[in-house]
């Protein structure tokens, strides 16, 4: 049985957990083809453990009518000559196009993957009524939804976009070679970023994510000027569209050789133990899977209190939360972390505690997530409407 995996960019994020579900369904049997923009840093994996990979040359993380056109024949012709039983999509982009392809295809039961929503409330209200209206119509041609949190899972049947019978959360398994770090592991990472000008006996504040709106770059730059700590260094790992404008924004700020780009890397999972803490500033979130690998590495964590976050930082237990776009609370977080980092460890082994092995399911337990709710013998592909029994005969 073929599943196509449908993603805007394959790189850390919603690429990860596509691949790592990939790969957990391949040794169980499955076939597997990833459907995705080229250029994603993940592809060379993809191909090296033998899942099939289809470059999408239309493919864009961003809004362009005539690309997105073409991006949705593009990928109705690859399914077409694929014939996958079934067609799973992640993110807001892939989640759009590869549902409407996957629709005109018929014969493919469709599952998406909410790693969170492009809408937020700190967009313009006629921006966010359109884009809940846009997942609604696609929710009524989508047989199962999988979510990254209950708190996601809980939005998207409180605004209609999914029914709660078809909705089920499954944690991302995050990178199983991630694990509590030792003093080596701190050594080590501290020497690679070194190497990169980040001095070795700095206070060093770090966090993963892209550089674009959603990740708020500009709030964690104000945080970090009110620290006002020259003692402090910060290394953002990820790049984006906001580049060019974070450098000039960093010379500005008078931070310049204290607040590191550090650009896309691919051994994020070996710079996780040089962070002191580990800090997000995003507007909106589903439930980040950097942020979960920090924990796991037993690194303090600052968060903004969005969507499924509050599921694995509890404040003042497991971690620190604050408001989105409350950058003076950021940093002031940040602060109480840095100075008392006795606190800080006895939350990050409580975080560890909690979360115990829920982002690291073993085999089985995942593979029968995905044989519910992806396909297995339970699905007989015959077309039908969205949510009806003749696709699936559980």
């Amino acid at each position: 049985m073929l599943v196509a995996q449908v993603v805007t960019r394959f790189i850390a994020g919603a690429g990860g957990v596509a691949l790592r579900g990939s790969l957990a369904l391949q040794r169980a049997g499955y076939s597997i083809a990833i459907l995705t923009a080229d250029g994603g840093d993940l592809l060379g994996e993809a191909e090296g453990a033998g899942l099939q990979v289809v470059r999408l040359r239309h493919m864009r993380p961003e809004i362009n009518p005539r690309e997105d056109f073409l991006a949705l024949n593009e990928l109705r012709q690859a399914l077409f000559r694929l014939r996958p039983a079934v067609v799973h999509t992640h993110s807001a982009k892939a989640g759009a196009i590869g549902r409407l392809a996957a629709h005109q295809l018929a014969s493919a039961a469709i599952v998406h993957t909410f790693h969170g929503f492009p809408f937020h409330s700190f967009q313009r209200p006629w921006t966010r009524r359109g884009y809940i209206a846009a997942e609604r119509r696609l929710g009524r041609i989508t047989d199962r939804f999988l979510a990254v949190g209950s708190a996601v899972a809980a939005e998207a049947v409180r605004l209609r976009i999914a029914p709660p019978e078809r909705v089920r959360t499954i944690a991302s398994a995050i990178d199983p070679a991630i694990g509590r770090s030792t003093t080596q592991d701190r050594l080590v990472a501290r020497a690679r970023l070194s190497a990169v000008g980040i001095p070795d006996g700095v206070k060093l504040v770090g966090t993963v994510g892209r550089l674009d709106n959603q990740k708020a770059p500009r709030h964690m730059l104000d945080a970090i000027t009110h620290l006002n700590r020259r003692d402090v260094h910060f290394a953002w790992v990820g790049g984006g569209p906001l580049q060019r404008e974070m450098e000039k924004r960093i010379v500005g700020a008078g931070l310049r050789g204290r607040f590191h780009l550090l650009g896309q890397r691919n051994d994020v999972g070996q710079l996780l133990p040089a962070f002191d803490v580990f800090a997000m500033a995003s507007l909106y979130e589903g439930l980040p899977c950097a942020m979960v690998e920090a924990v796991m590495c037993g690194v303090p964590v600052v968060a903004t209190s969005v969507n499924a976050v509050p599921e694995v930082v509890h404040p003042g237990r497991t971690g620190l939360l604050v408001p989105a776009a409350r950058p003076e609370l950021l940093g002031r977080a940040i602060a109480f972390l840095l100075d008392h980092p006795d606190e800080g460890r006895r939350m990050a082994a409580e975080a560890r505690r909690l979360i115990g092995d829920r982002f690291q399911p073993d085999l089985r337990h995942f593979v029968d997530l995905h044989w519910q709710y992806i396909g297995g013998q339970s699905v007989a592909v015959t077309g039908g409407s969205a949510g009806s029994d003749s696709k699936w005969r559980a």
